[in-house]
């Protein structure tokens, strides 16, 4: 089962690659805010999920700048999602704004709030 999974996961990053969106152009102007709206975000993920690999290609059609942080490999960003976030759920989105920090699950709620965004 284990194999099958990894299997999986190399095929769908294999796809991923092939199919890279394209980032959304705009004013310099405009994509500095944006910039520094983001500046303050996380992405905790696995590089392999399915679900992880959905919410960085809306990152990368919206033409955002967010930071990822690999919560399987790295045990720091695992143990902040843990005890910060409440559970080791990925993707998980961190976003810290006016000195308060929101912990957004669920791929599809993260791209929601994403296109919103960046609409």
């Amino acid at each position: 089962m284990k194999f099958v999974r990894w299997l999986l996961g190399r095929i769908i990053l294999f796809f991923n690659f092939v199919f890279t969106p394209r980032s959304k152009k705009r004013p310099a102007e405009e994509q500095q805010q944006l910039d520094a709206q983001t500046a303050n975000m996380a992405l905790y993920q696995f590089h392999a999920c399915p679900f992880c690999v959905k919410v960085r290609r809306a990152i990368k059609r919206n033409g955002l700048k967010i930071q990822t942080r690999d919560a399987k490999n790295n045990d720091t960003y695992r143990q902040e999602l843990a005890e910060q976030g409440g559970k080791v759920k990925v993707p998980c989105l961190r976003i810290e704004q006016d000195q308060q920090v929101r912990w957004l699950y669920e791929s599809s709620d993260i791209v929601a709030y994403l296109d919103d965004l960046a609409a």
